[in-house]
């Protein structure tokens, strides 16, 4: 039977963002994700952007080298990102949609508009890595997601938190429906399904109440509770909300 236990991914790119507001070495990744480690995260994300704006490559190296749990590998589907991910080697690789002036990775990848090109590009990573596909909850996208080699599919819950945050319920209880059936899609097409984007404590449970759900991945949130509960305090509370939630 398989493990119900929902999986919990703990993205640090922020604190790499506060290091380099300033500049030096301090906070360090690796230290916070050695403390998720502790806390009861069962794996650690990191997004290397093409503009090295937070994470940078010598945080790649840190994490490949010290990590005990799985790394997951955020990076853009460029030859660059693949020739990084081809020398280490990552458990997990997330292709993920990069727009050098977005803030934040605003909304999914284009699969269904780029399917041969992705095919190609997935095959290789995948001999050594499971490949996942940050994607919206739209049935064309999870059907392309299906046909081109990865193993996983991330579904973007960012328009479900944002309608939550912004009091419009109606729309966050419709983009909860699209998430489901997405989840529902995707299982029923063989690929294991996570979830991430803009989750925190009051938006996290509908999320991982849903049965196919095997992993979230939350960064920005956790790192920003940390300068109220600490890091290893806000982890815990979330972990004890998602297994509430199962």
């Amino acid at each position: 039977m398989q493990d119900d236990r929902l999986r919990l991914g703990i993205n640090i790119d922020h604190v790499a963002t506060v290091r380099n507001a300033r500049g030096g070495y301090v906070p360090d990744p690796l230290r916070a994700a050695k403390l998720a480690e502790r806390a009861g995260a069962d794996g650690i994300t990191a997004h290397l952007r093409e503009d090295r704006r937070h994470i940078r490559d010598a945080d790649i190296d840190a994490l490949v080298a010290e990590l005990s749990v799985p790394l997951n590998f955020e990076m853009a589907a460029t030859d660059e990102m693949h020739a990084i991910a081809l020398r280490h080697k990552p458990h997990a690789i997330c292709l993920v949609p990069e727009r050098r002036e977005e803030r934040t990775t605003e909304g999914g990848l284009e699969v269904a508009g780029d399917t041969e090109r992705l095919a190609a590009f997935i095959a290789p990573l995948a001999e050594h890595s499971r490949v996942s596909l940050f994607v919206a909850a739209d049935p064309t996208q999870i059907e392309a997601a299906s046909r081109v080699g990865a193993a996983v599919v991330e579904i973007h819950t960012g328009a479900y938190c944002d309608a939550h945050n912004e009091g419009r319920f109606e729309d966050r209880d419709f983009e909860l429906a699209r998430i489901r059936n997405a989840a529902e899609q995707a299982h029923a097409a063989g690929l294991e399904v996570h979830a991430g984007h803009g989750l925190a404590f009051d938006t996290v449970g509908p999320i991982a109440a849903i049965p196919e759900m095997r992993e979230l991945n939350i960064g920005h949130f956790l790192i920003g509770e940390a300068i109220f509960l600490g890091l290893e305090g806000a982890i815990g509370h979330m972990r004890r909300l998602m297994d509430a939630a199962r």
